[in-house]
């Protein structure tokens, strides 16, 4: 039987471009904010697993988490790295809970780190291996064919599609971890230099710097805590089954790892406050609504038409700014989202603050240029007034 586990301290960078800053600058920050937040001592800790994507290729660095946290006092103890692409983080952030709620340690902490060290206007190289992204197939084209579908099959229209980076773009305004801080109205996100038709710049996400952290811990640890504790109320992680697409207008695994963490959870998708999902594209969020169970396939244009997945909305979605105007530090940016998560459950959040938040949601998913998604997170959080 699996032990309760609670998230009691939280931490993050801004997000942005650090030339000057290394991984390990990045990650001992994020960490450290961890440790305070949560008034546990380096010493206490009993575990630690690292989310970083680019780092053994672009920074040509290894046994990452082993150097960020030995910056920290962390040492001694189990240390390991994790590469997942766009859900390292979150997966580090799994395996944190999972060794928390086996019994196995009483405090855990999972850190995500990145620097992408590109050049302006270069993509991810994450599945450069893979036959499709030899050939031109990269994460910019794939969306792009995904986009043109579901405006075939359900009428979403571009306006729907840039009204989604215009909503994340004001949230990122009022977040002061943002790498981007600037209002966009639907004409310039429609008139921004074309990327891949129809996705425009203003329709994708930045490449950035940064790190988060979240220490986890058991009941009779997090009691003693000095902050306020959020119970994780489910992880779920899955790789896809890497089978031809039939249908490109919809995430086949959102639903069935959705499916999974509201069992888990003991909620439905109706009890849900807000959520952070993975915006790398302006319509994947419109796909994540609809995968994710926030309204039904081909209804995303009108929820985001009617201002329900704003803040103050029914069901407000990337309050942080998402990726698109957050930043995607692509190993930290799963971590970030539970930290964001945190904060709004606690009522910590700032001028973004979701009003009565009690149950969050944060979903990524990383890799899956050949058609299908290597892997995809959520995990669902709950503001608990009593431990």
């Amino acid at each position: 039987m699996m032990r309760d586990v609670l998230v009691i301290g939280v931490g993050m960078t801004q997000f942005g471009k650090f030339p000057e800053r290394s991984l390990r600058d990045l990650g001992r920050e994020a960490c450290w904010s961890a440790l305070k937040d949560s008034g546990i001592q380096p010493g206490r800790v009993e575990a630690g697993f690292c989310g970083n994507a680019l780092g053994g290729r672009v920074q040509k660095e290894h046994g990452i988490g082993q150097s960020v946290l030995w910056e920290v006092g962390i040492r001694g103890i189990p240390i390991i790295n994790i590469e997942n692409a766009c859900a390292s983080g979150s997966s580090a952030f799994r395996e944190a809970w999972i060794g928390v709620a086996s019994g196995m340690y009483d405090v855990a902490i999972a850190v995500g780190v990145e620097k992408t060290v590109m050049k302006k206007g270069t993509m991810l190289d994450i599945g450069d291996a893979d036959l499709e992204v030899k050939i031109g197939d990269v994460f910019p084209g794939l969306f792009a064919m995904r986009a043109q579908r579901h405006m075939y099959e359900y009428g979403t229209t571009l306006e729907q599609m840039a009204k989604v980076s215009v909503k994340n773009h004001h949230n990122g305004c009022l977040n002061p971890y943002a790498q981007y801080k600037k209002e966009f109205t639907v004409e310039e996100v429609l008139h921004s230099t074309m990327i891949a038709d129809p996705l425009t710049l203003y329709s994708c996400c930045p490449n950035s710097d940064g790190a988060a952290a979240a220490i986890v811990a058991s009941k009779n640890v997090a009691k003693k805590s000095s902050a306020k504790p959020i119970k994780l109320l489910a992880s779920v992680l899955s790789t896809g089954l890497y089978h031809n697409k039939k249908d490109l207008a919809m995430f086949d695994l959102d639903f069935k790892v959705a499916e999974k963490a509201y069992e888990m959870a003991g909620v439905g998708p109706e009890d849900i406050n807000l959520a952070e999902v993975h915006d790398a594209f302006t319509i994947a969020e419109l796909m994540h609504y609809e995968g994710v169970g926030f309204c039904k396939v081909g209804e995303s244009g009108r929820l985001i038409d009617e201002g329900e997945t704003e803040i103050g909305g029914r069901i407000p979605v990337s309050p942080s700014g998402g990726l698109q105007a957050k930043g995607h530090p692509v190993g930290a940016s799963g971590v970030a989202q539970i930290v964001e998560i945190v904060w709004h459950l606690r009522g910590e959040a700032g001028l973004r603050q979701v009003a009565n938040a009690r149950i969050g949601l944060a979903h990524i998913m990383g890799g899956g240029t050949e058609g299908d998604v290597g892997a995809c997170t959520i995990h669902i959080l709950e503001r608990v007034d009593e431990i």
